[in-house]
């Protein structure tokens, strides 16, 4: 199960979403978004359950949780679209 996690503090770390998400299951894989040009981190990832009731255990404890001083936002995330190209 794929969760989108938000409000993260600027200075999370990959290594420290796979401990938070560990305590409840399996993490499969975690994709902490950063900006194309600074390298900065967006405030915002995705990480990958194996289990669905990982996942939904992970969902449920930690929407709304303070972490390092902000409040997270998780919930199952959601496909990507599709993107479309111009010709021009």
């Amino acid at each position: 199960m794929k969760l989108f996690v938000g409000s993260l503090p600027y200075n999370t770390t990959e290594t420290e979403l796979n401990e938070l998400f560990g305590q409840y299951g399996s993490v499969v894989d975690t994709n902490l978004v950063t900006d194309h040009f600074t390298g900065q981190t967006k405030g915002f990832a995705f990480v990958e359950m194996e289990t669905r009731s990982a996942g939904h255990k992970a969902m449920e404890d930690l929407n709304g949780k303070e972490y390092k001083h902000r409040q997270l936002v998780c919930n199952e995330a959601k496909p990507a679209k599709k993107k479309k190209f111009r010709r021009g």
